[in-house]
């Protein structure tokens, strides 16, 4: 590929997917692809692109601040576990070869675009779950901690969809304020991109130029989205980022299995 045609496709990417994760979420559908498109080995592309949508978390976080630290309480095992399950994630996905993950990459695929579907659905169901439940200890808190690391697992190896499924999580755990519970998911996302980000570094497993590049688009995207968010409608958006994940789902599914 061209250099001038690579650079204006990771950045427009960068750009486009910011825009998307700070209106709606689901800006790895764009990113991702624009990777492999560039010719980034499949691997090295998702572990890029969990380092191109690392800023997003930390900023997140940063502004949901005054509800997380309302649940101190809990930082300190949900961190761990967050710590645990990203680095475990992470050292997987650097255990695969480009052909097993290509293979798997199309059920990945699938199972985020479904998240991403039938998030609004789910965000509701944690609204009336979360005001019916309580926050329990003993055999049933060590329970949710195994499952918070089986789920960041899941985001330190994959990283698309893992908010809508820390969202449950909580609700589960009987959060009962969304705002908090949006707060920690950022935040439980961060500590998984930022384990996951510098084993990867630390392996060479991130194609930085490219991944700066998607990166710097992100910051430019994110922040000029979040300035014109009233002008866009929610829905349409949501509709277009799931009609086109789900043609990506089944082009990976054919380039998979097709032939």
């Amino acid at each position: 590929m061209d250099a001038a045609v690579e650079i204006i496709l990771l950045l427009g990417a960068g750009l486009i997917a910011g825009a998307i994760n700070s209106l709606a979420g689901g800006g790895s559908f764009i990113a991702f692809p624009a990777l492999l498109l560039a010719g980034v080995p499949p691997v090295l592309a998702n572990a890029t692109n969990t380092f191109a949508a690392w800023p997003d978390y930390i900023s997140g976080a940063v502004g949901f601040w005054p509800e997380i630290r309302k649940n101190r309480r809990q930082l300190v095992p949900y961190i761990l576990a967050a710590l645990v399950g990203g680095f475990l994630g992470a050292e997987l996905l650097l255990r695969v070869s480009d052909a097993q993950f290509s293979i798997v990459v199309p059920w990945l695929m699938g199972v985020a675009v479904l998240l991403f579907a039938v998030g609004g659905r789910i965000n509701k169901w944690i609204g009336s779950r979360a005001k019916k439940s309580g926050r329990s200890g003993g055999l049933v808190g060590v329970i949710l901690l195994l499952l918070l690391t089986f789920i960041c697992l899941y985001g330190g190896f994959f990283n698309a969809g893992l908010g809508i499924i820390l969202l449950a999580f909580f609700a589960l755990a009987g959060f009962s304020n969304i705002h908090a519970m949006n707060g920690m998911k950022l935040l439980l996302s961060a500590v998984v991109a930022t384990i996951a980000v510098v084993r990867f570094a630390l392996s060479g497993s991130i194609a930085w130029y490219e991944g700066s590049l998607v990166f710097a688009g992100a910051l430019v995207g994110g922040y000029v989205a979040a300035r014109l968010a009233k002008f866009i409608p929610e829905n349409v958006l949501r509709i277009s980022i799931i009609i086109y994940g789900t043609v990506l789902t089944m082009v990976f599914f054919w380039q998979a299995y097709g032939g």
